[in-house]
């Protein structure tokens, strides 16, 4: 059974690295963390006069992306779904199709690392696959495709 604990990459010499698959993000970790608060101030401001469409597309644009940014990402997770829950089932339709074609697969992307992290399924995992299932019947699979084969992790 201890076999299955070491490393084999360690003692590849052609292993990859998750740095050479892409870009990492070319701001400052700090710059991308103050960038994020920003981003949900603004969302906030933007849910209080009622503009879904408009916050979710403040919190989809210049999303913080690579290796040591992980409080930005998850800053921007947060805010995301507070703005994924904040809207009717009966909304959805028209704010997905608002969305430019990336801002869309940004959020197939955070719609996936949401049903991915520990413990948000059960808070708020019928609303994530609720708009999974809107964002899927506007965007069709190829959204899912692009998400899948994209290196950039939100």
């Amino acid at each position: 059974m201890s076999f299955r604990k070491i490393d084999i990459d360690a003692y590849d010499e052609d292993v990859l690295l998750e740095s050479e698959l892409c870009e990492p993000d070319p701001r400052d970790p700090a710059q991308v963390l103050s960038d994020a608060k920003q981003k949900q101030a603004a969302v906030r401001s933007t849910l209080a006069k009622g503009d879904i469409p408009g916050a979710l597309s403040i919190a989809l644009d210049s999303a913080p992306y690579g290796p040591n940014v992980d409080d930005a990402k998850n800053l921007t997770l947060q805010t995301v779904v507070s703005i994924l829950n904040s809207t009717k089932s009966s909304e959805i339709n028209n704010v997905v199709k608002a969305l430019s074609q990336d801002a869309q697969d940004t959020l197939m992307k955070y719609l996936y690392k949401g049903m991915g992290m520990p413990g948000w399924g059960d808070v708020s995992g019928s609303v994530l696959l609720g708009w999974h299932e809107k964002l899927t019947e506007v965007a069709g699979t190829g959204c899912i495709v692009r998400v899948m084969t994209d290196r950039r992790t939100v």
